[in-house]
């Protein structure tokens, strides 16, 4: 039904609709607003789905991108590794390596190989030391007629003489026979029978002579040979020694040598500079604090001697026993954290780090990061010429004027290392693996710096490094030590050897007369014992004793 728009003065009114409330049209509406409803929750979940996806996949993009990387970084260790184990050594210098490029520089041509034109030769090897066991050889009887008319020959004067050298090892019993008397007289002074003194004894009861144990120190501890394995090479030889018998004379050996070894650490502690190292030994007994066998044999090498100490701790402590005395001095060292620990509560004691360890650093970018290899041996090169000068500039006296202008081309090599490795710092984009080398350079220049004032100090750690090896072989051999004892009796002859070595005494001479001056104390040190240290013997004393010449040498 339409109504007629009423008129209210000049206003027209809109007719009004009547529409029927009828029961369809509501059920038509509620259809209407329910398919709007499950469009708007279809609409909502769907959106909810899309946020949902689009966070899984960018997670899966994350990490997929990680795995990338963890590729990379593993391709970039197995590279190492592969250049670690089948490459060649980076120290060694071989024609095309980066030390060769340095010093082909100031060479016209690469030096050949061999015994080189204008230097002295090192003479033939003479054995004159060495006994000499005659043997004669002579004609067949056949042979000293002729074939042909049967005449005989006669001797010719003098013979035909050659030499070989052989070794002969063997095990004997040393028979002693000491003679008895008994008084013809009734006075009481003498006993009833009168027995002559028999020879001095290292170990009382002991039926091994002082050369076995002679042998057996130096085997172990300065050949690093397995003790199991050298009872095998003695058993071989006709003597069968059990294993319990070494293991317990070894033992009453250590009291004889912690006197000699507490000189050689005080000597040490007198020095004023140092190689310092440290590697992990095993000691198969674990104390109250320890929960691990793992324990560590630490060597400092100073001028005169060479000190080694086994210790459960890899920190500062041990070089605060050690070294916590010393006032002033140089520490030639790696970047290991201790040794700056150290360093900071000893103002007096400054650091040389290793240029060895740095040039690694470079290689071990370009051995894992094919792209960066470039620039790492760019650096590396740098490094070889700075090693280069340096032996240049220590080839001549100090105060010299060849010394003086050698000094100046290493200090304008570093200022220029210095100022490349500034502006890479500063560039953008830079990779950030040689990031992080330059960084470690420029944190620890100021201690590769220390030797361009002292001339004396090295610039690597190869010293420190080269004495550790006996350590690193008889880890592989025998595997570290079985209790604490038998790890300070390794300290204690491993510094003992090494001192005697570097003071080019013969260690087989040396421990020979100083176990016969123990047997000759009873089985304990002798009371002078500071006759045996090298720097207190007389020079005839270490001529004596020295390493054997097998030169023809003066």
């Amino acid at each position: 039904m339409v109504h007629s728009p009423p008129v209210e003065g000049n206003v027209l009114s809109l007719p009004i609709l009547e529409i029927p409330h009828s029961e369809s049209y509501r059920s038509v509406a509620r259809d209407h607003f329910c398919a709007s409803c499950d469009v708007k929750r279809e609409n909502l979940e769907l959106r909810c789905d899309r946020a949902y996806w689009q966070k899984q996949h960018e997670k899966a993009c994350e990490r997929e991108n990680q795995r990338e990387e963890e590729i990379c970084q593993l391709k970039a260790r197995i590279r190492q590794l592969e250049k670690q184990v089948y490459g060649r050594r980076s120290e060694k210098s071989t024609p095309g390596s980066e030390r060769s490029v340095a010093e082909d520089a100031t060479r016209a041509q690469q030096r050949p190989r061999g015994q080189q034109r204008g230097t002295p030769s090192h003479g033939r090897r003479s054995y004159e030391p060495l006994a000499v066991v005659e043997e004669q050889y002579d004609v067949a009887e056949d042979q000293k007629r002729c074939p042909r008319c049967g005449l005989p020959v006669e001797e010719f004067p003098g013979t035909e003489d050659s030499e070989q050298l052989e070794i002969e090892v063997k095990a004997y019993r040393r028979r002693i026979r000491r003679k008895r008397y008994h008084p013809t007289c009734q006075c009481p002074e003498l006993p009833g029978i009168l027995t002559a003194p028999g020879p001095s004894k290292l170990i009382p009861k002991s039926t091994l002579g002082i050369s076995v144990w002679v042998t057996i120190l130096l085997e172990k501890y300065l050949y690093q040979r397995p003790v199991a394995r050298l009872l095998q090479s003695l058993k071989d030889c006709g003597l069968d020694i059990p294993s319990g018998t070494v293991g317990d004379g070894l033992k009453r050996l250590h009291a004889l040598f912690q006197l000699l070894y507490q000189a050689i650490a005080k000597r040490s502690r007198r020095d004023s500079w140092w190689h310092a190292d440290e590697t992990r030994w095993m000691v198969f007994q674990l104390p109250e604090d320890k929960h691990s066998h793992r324990w560590y044999l630490w060597v400092f090498v100073s001028q005169s001697v060479v000190v080694y100490l086994v210790d459960p701790r890899r920190s500062a402590e041990v070089l605060q026993e050690h070294l916590g005395e010393v006032k002033e001095g140089i520490l030639c060292v790696d970047r290991y954290s201790a040794y700056k620990r150290f360093a900071r509560t000893h103002r007096g004691v400054r650091l040389a780090f290793c240029w060895t360890h740095q040039r690694r650093d470079f290689l071990e970018v370009g051995n894992r990061w094919p792209e960066l290899e470039g620039w790492a041996q760019e650096w590396v090169q740098d490094i070889g010429t700075v090693f280069h000068l340096n032996t240049q500039r220590i080839g001549h006296p100090t105060g010299c004027e060849a010394f003086e202008q050698a000094d100046e081309q290493l200090r304008n090599a570093l200022r220029r290392m210095a100022l490349r490795r500034g502006r890479q710092l500063q560039q953008p984009g830079m990779d950030a693996e040689c990031l992080a080398v330059l960084q470690s350079m420029g944190r620890h220049w100021k201690g590769l710096k220390v030797f361009v004032d002292h001339p004396h100090i090295p610039m690597d750690n190869s010293e420190a490094e080269r004495r550790i090896r006996c350590a690193a072989l008889g880890r592989k051999n025998y595997y570290g030590s079985g209790s604490p004892w038998s790890a300070s009796l390794t300290a204690c002859l491993f510094s003992l050897f090494q001192t005697l070595l570097k003071w080019k005494i013969n260690p087989r001479r040396w421990l020979q007369e100083y176990l016969s001056a123990c047997a000759q104390a009873g089985g304990v040190a002798p009371k002078r014992v500071g006759e045996f240290l090298p720097w207190r013997m007389s020079e005839a004393k270490r001529t004596q004793l020295g390493l054997p010449r097998i030169r023809g040498e003066p």
